[in-house]
């Protein structure tokens, strides 16, 4: 059994909840946004579901495992439980911050501390779930220095009866603690613009827009693999977040500035951090063309990457015959340095010669 020690780490101390917690708890817990990726949780959540889950929390102490109140500035900021270490000496741990405490890294820290708090107590193996959509919790998990093992899907269904996938994180005792700077930084503010054209992340809304432009013929004539379906790409949109918090791509909607109505989407993919290089794709829907929109676009991707990143080289892969792309990349001040001979199958069944561009970060 695990001892009910109180943990104290920076400005965080974490102890057993208590009664006095029930009003803060049913605040936190009210949340929109702690009710979205805990679907678990009551609705509404009074103050005596409150009292029951402090109760309940000591229960969990009894059974092996913990829960603790975190506390910042004496104030109740949310929780972080731990399940009994299992056969494998294996604990599965949750965590919860209050809207209040959001946004200085208390999950983090809270997390870690407990993390090492369960090490020294005997446990081999500390897991973390987070939904694929939960960028909140997937940053938590890399900052607390845990290392993603893969992705389950379909493992929780939501409160509106959608199911989504988890990705799975661990961290084992002794092991050394990751870097916890991501390769790929969120925009500063969410989103760039030159005040013609936005570039925001693609999320679920954008998936219908997107579909139809993937379909549309001047746009799929140059697309590699098979068209999609909708649940598809709404699949798609769900997993930009984690894509980007994990380095493996950035996945962008092009917004009118002035309209904010969908105009295309660029991405920024094939991330490779020991040559660092990355490869961008795009598209454009049609009533958007001849504009300068895409030149724009690529350029406030490719000034953020060499701004932002550690990326050297930024490159570019094109259809022989697609001249409009050429166009974008030049502007954009790329060159050309090859030609890959039928490289790029397309949906008639032929082969297209793909024209390899490249930009390097200024003064190499």
């Amino acid at each position: 059994m695990l001892p009910r020690d109180v943990i104290s780490t920076g400005p965080l101390i974490l102890r057993p909840p208590v009664e006095a917690d029930a009003a803060a708890i049913a605040e936190a817990c009210g949340d929109a946004v702690t009710g979205r990726f805990l679907p678990w949780l009551p609705r509404p959540y009074a103050v005596e579901e409150a009292l029951a889950e402090v109760k309940r929390a000591a229960v969990r102490w009894e059974d092996g495992g913990a829960a603790y109140a975190i506390v910042h500035d004496g104030r109740y900021a949310g929780g972080v439980w731990a399940s009994p270490p299992d056969p494998c000496e294996t604990s599965g741990l949750g965590c919860l911050v209050a809207p209040w405490a959001r946004g200085g890294g208390v999950a983090a820290t809270a997390v870690r501390a407990v993390t090492d708090w369960l090490f020294d107590h005997g446990v081999r193996r500390v897991e973390v779930q987070a939904e694929v959509e939960n960028v909140p919790a997937l940053r938590m998990a890399y900052r607390a220095g845990f290392v993603e093992e893969g992705r389950r899907r379909d493992a929780v269904r939501l409160r509106d009866g959608r199911w989504a996938d988890v990705v799975t994180f661990a961290r084992l005792r002794g092991e050394g603690v990751a870097g916890t700077e991501p390769y790929l930084p969120f925009f500063p503010g969410g989103e760039l613009s030159d005040g013609v054209v936005r570039l925001a992340p693609m999320g679920p809304g954008d998936a219908g827009d997107f579909h139809r432009m993937m379909a549309e013929p001047s746009v799929s004539a140059f697309s590699v693999g098979p068209p999609t379906a909708l649940e598809d790409d709404e699949r798609r949109c769900r997993y930009t977040g984690y894509w980007w918090r994990s380095g493996q791509r950035v996945e962008l909607a092009i917004r009118d500035a002035a309209s904010d109505a969908f105009a295309g989407h660029l991405q920024l993919m094939q991330v490779a951090p020991a040559l660092g290089q990355a490869m961008i794709g795009y598209s454009l829907v049609p009533e958007f063309r001849g504009r300068g929109f895409m030149t724009r676009a690529v350029r406030l991707l490719v000034d953020w990457a060499f701004a932002a990143t550690p990326l050297h080289r930024i490159v570019a892969g094109t259809d022989v015959t697609n001249a409009a792309s050429h166009a974008v990349l030049e502007r954009a001040g790329f060159q050309r340095e090859g030609l890959h001979r039928e490289l790029l199958p397309r949906r008639d069944g032929t082969r297209a010669d793909d024209v390899y561009w490249a930009v390097v970060r200024s003064g190499s």
